[in-house]
């Protein structure tokens, strides 16, 4: 069956169109803003806005439900939760563990794509993001001394073995010895490598990217500062147009201040917004755990006990307002950095990331405050408010009946 979304303010990276239409079937994008013949059911979309779905490549939970684990329920729970934030794919983020590789996390990471590729439930698990465990002590924040490990071809090898194929992000500190011989390998495989947690000077960013990085792991965050005589990595991917830099838009882990001079240095189409969510996260005022340690919900941030900052309790429904409010972007630029710019950088911008015929059906409807309304993941509804479920009504019978 054929379904027209009509009337709606169609936004995404490449365009902002006033009032159209855009019909999906088979769980893709078949026209937009065309007249369908063929659409048996027409949907008023009026006085909404349509925009690809959020791409979240970097949390860690949310809604009670921790990434990093060893249950696979937890993380089918988390794809249910995240619908309703308006995130329609997003990566499994795994940390580190004590003494050893985090071999049982990755293969639970595993488990849970393969999962949702078999039962299609809530927001699509799109890989993995291994965060360390190889980065620099110096600029671990919460992550546990016990945790690290230094880079090796040998672990290399192991990672990709456990992953089978799924990992796509890996957050490094580059000045680690053997760091170069493990993004050389890493992109071999078509990974996509990102400095982070890390103590590289401006000098040492530029080397880095010769060898394989083109992404940076929530900016301004665990790295070198921006200064006038020692510019640092930021200063140094300023002017490369192929690095992405991730953005926790909060206004805690980056004030709202240097959020605006992070989105006129990098531009917003090399800037990723990111929750680098916890499980508390949709959650106030709660206690939950980060790989083992307490962390608590305070302020508008996850803290550890000893007041460091472990992750945001950030959703991206709110970041898109957030950026919008806090940096000098449109709702057009806004989008592509929630959806396109994540998309390009873990390389599923084909089909991913944009309101485009032969895309998947990956799409938000908000209301005119930006609230969401609905989240839709490859035409399938994922999370409604009370509001839409009558609109929606015969779109979920169809997914009902398949």
């Amino acid at each position: 069956m054929r379904f027209t979304f009509s009337g709606a303010r169609l936004v995404d990276a490449t365009m902002d169109v006033a009032e159209g239409n855009m019909t999906i079937a088979q769980g893709t994008i078949q026209t937009v803003n065309q007249a369908d013949g063929q659409s048996e059911v027409v949907i008023d979309a009026t006085d909404t806005f349509i925009l690809p779905g959020f791409i979240d490549v970097h949390t860690h939970g949310g809604g009670g439900h921790n990434l990093h684990t060893t249950k696979l329920e937890e993380i089918l729970a988390y794809n249910r939760w995240v619908a309703s934030t308006g995130v329609t794919s997003y990566l499994v983020a795994v940390v580190g563990t004590p003494n050893c590789m985090p071999e049982a996390q990755l293969q639970t990471a595993v488990s849970a794509i393969k999962n949702w590729q078999h039962r299609s439930e809530g927001a699509q698990p799109l890989g993995i993001f291994l965060e360390g465990p190889y980065i620099n002590e110096k600029k671990r924040g919460a992550h546990p001394p016990i945790w690290l490990r230094r880079p090796s071809l040998v672990e290399t090898e192991r990672v990709l073995e456990l992953t089978e194929g799924y990992l796509k992000l890996v957050t490094l500190a580059p000045e680690l010895a053997g760091a170069n011989e493990m993004m050389a390998r890493l992109l071999a495989e078509g990974v996509t490598i990102s400095m982070g947690h890390t103590e590289a000077s401006y000098e040492q960013t530029l080397e880095a990217v010769k060898h394989g990085v083109s992404h940076v792991t929530h900016c301004f965050n665990a790295m070198q500062p921006l200064h006038h005589r020692n510019p640092g990595p930021l200063a140094a991917i300023a002017p490369l147009e192929h690095v992405m830099g991730e953005l926790i838009a909060d206004g805690v882990h980056v004030h709202p201040a240097m959020m605006y001079v992070l989105v006129k240095l990098l531009g917003p189409q090399r800037t990723i917004v990111i929750t680098d969510a916890q499980a508390g996260a949709g959650v106030p005022d709660s206690t939950f755990e980060f790989a083992g340690q307490v962390a608590r919900a305070i302020c508008g941030a996850a803290r550890l006990e000893d007041g460091t900052l472990a992750g945001s309790i950030l959703t991206l429904d709110q970041g898109l307002r957030n950026i919008l409010e806090m940096t000098p972007v449109n709702l057009q630029e806004a989008s592509g950095m929630l959806s396109y710019n994540a998309a390009r950088s873990i390389k599923v911008a084909d089909h991913k990331g944009l309101l485009r015929p032969g895309y998947d059906a990956d799409f938000v409807i908000l209301n005119q405050a930006l609230e969401l309304q609905a989240t839709v993941c490859q035409g399938r509804v994922i999370y409604t408010q009370p509001a839409w479920e009558e609109r929606l009504s015969l779109l979920k019978q169809q997914e009902e009946a398949l």
